[in-house]
């Protein structure tokens, strides 16, 4: 059951990274941009996450995991300070 959870959890911010990157292209509001490349971190952190938890089970990959998603919400927080300029 924790395959599927985690697995749709990457799934979903794989979907919201998109749609938000679609969204830029048609607007190119730089702020969709920001959130798009912070939703990309998430789906490589969420990825490590099943790469983690199901496939290596015997691997630990919490400090990528953990790298991807802080860089992730870097990009979300250096966007979100920019563009309050």
């Amino acid at each position: 059951m924790a395959a599927v959870i985690y697995t749709l959890c990457a799934l979903t911010a794989l979907l919201c990274a998109v749609l938000l990157l679609r969204g830029f292209q048609k607007t190119r509001g730089r702020l969709l941009l920001w959130s798009g490349l912070c939703f990309v971190g998430l789906t490589v952190s969420n990825v490590f996450l099943v790469l983690d938890r199901i496939v290596f089970a015997g691997v630990d990959l919490s400090t990528p995991r953990l790298a991807a998603a802080l860089v992730g919400l870097l990009l979300l927080l250096f966007g979100l300070i920019w563009e309050g300029d």
